[in-house]
């Protein structure tokens, strides 16, 4: 059975990478996860907001103390290069993890905004990085703010950095763009190696006994992973080298197989592992293997794209008509309409 397959240039063993999470935080579960059959793993993100609180933390730290001291000097003052800001940890991790697996390390930065990001992302990839995600976390809460200006500050933030690293980048994208598709043929020619569909933006949600905002978080269930298998069946097969990841509700075997018949080059694990330990990718790798056997692919070459919006008969499925035809057949339990 061979299940490799190719993703932002890399030759993987098969399409199963474990999305961000803190799982990669210790070398020892990502080395569980690559034994349990792991083909690649992603880092979880490095955070622009940590990286600026930390900066600033040393700034006040090193360059203030002579606040009412001046006549001492700085010849007392520490060496700013003696302490490590938000970036070295990460740094640390990421070549530990390089040394201690066999299989591709792809680091992930989250962020908003262009400024530093070169300069992490030069540091990433002489880490040792195989790849870079830029994880853009942007909720765009401004009204006056249009929706061009928005989708440009993702191709800029892609450029800039295209421009500046040789390692493959992977924009990991949201689903509330007005053109979805658009989008991502953008992305590919402002010089996208992949797009991972979707990302996961986090809600928060109000306590009504303080009447105050409080953070919420849920895990993902498998009904989420639908929108992504949408949009990779429609675009499969349309732009030229770009590698289509699916995140976001993978979690079972059944989950992985709908990704890659929609034409997916690999799928993403992230909330089953968390809630079901590094060995869950071993039971829906085996899950994949059993039904191509079943099923009677040799490959998972064959199986991808075989049900995407080039490969079904009426493509249209994949846009409104599915939407009427689910609505016109639905019907009501008995005794809730007379």
């Amino acid at each position: 059975m061979d299940l490799t397959t190719k993703y932002l240039g890399l030759d993987l063993k098969n399409p199963i990478v474990p999305s961000a999470s803190p799982l990669s935080k210790s070398v020892d579960q990502s080395k569980q996860l690559e034994d349990a059959g792991a083909a690649a793993i992603i880092m979880y993100s490095l955070f622009e907001e940590a990286i600026t609180a930390d900066t600033e933390t040393m700034n006040r730290f090193l360059h203030h103390q002579d606040t009412g001291f001046a006549e001492i000097g700085e010849s007392i003052l520490p060496d700013w290069q003696d302490f490590s800001t938000g970036t070295e940890p990460y740094l640390e991790n990421l070549r530990a993890l390089k040394e201690a697996l066999d299989i591709p390390v792809i680091a992930s930065l989250n962020g908003v905004s262009p400024s530093g990001w070169v300069e992490h992302g030069r540091e990433l990839q002489e880490a040792g990085a195989d790849a870079l995600e830029l994880n853009v976390y942007y909720v765009a809460a401004d009204i006056d703010q249009p929706g061009n200006v928005v989708e440009e500050r993702y191709l800029e933030i892609l450029r800039t950095l295209k421009n500046s690293i040789s390692i493959p980048i992977n924009m990991k994208l949201s689903p509330s763009f007005s053109s979805v598709g658009n989008m991502v043929q953008r992305m590919a020619a402002a010089g996208a190696d992949g797009v991972a569909l979707f990302n996961r933006f986090y809600q928060p949600d109000i306590n009504t006994d303080s009447l105050r905002l409080q953070p919420s978080l849920h895990p993902s269930t498998s009904a989420e992973a639908l929108l992504a298998m949408r949009w990779i069946a429609i675009l499969y097969g349309r732009i030229d080298n770009l590698s289509l990841g699916a995140t976001g509700g993978i979690h079972t075997a059944d989950d992985a197989v709908k990704l890659l018949l929609a034409g997916a080059d690999v799928v993403h694990l992230c909330s089953t592992l968390l809630k079901n330990g590094a060995g869950q990718t071993d039971v829906i790798l085996k899950g994949i293997e059993q039904w191509m056997e079943d099923q009677g692919f040799e490959s998972v070459e064959d199986v991808r794209g075989r049900v995407s919006a080039l490969a079904v008969p009426n493509p249209a499925e994949f846009e409104r008509a599915n939407y009427v035809n689910i609505i016109d057949s639905y019907s009501f339990s008995p005794g809730v309409m007379v």
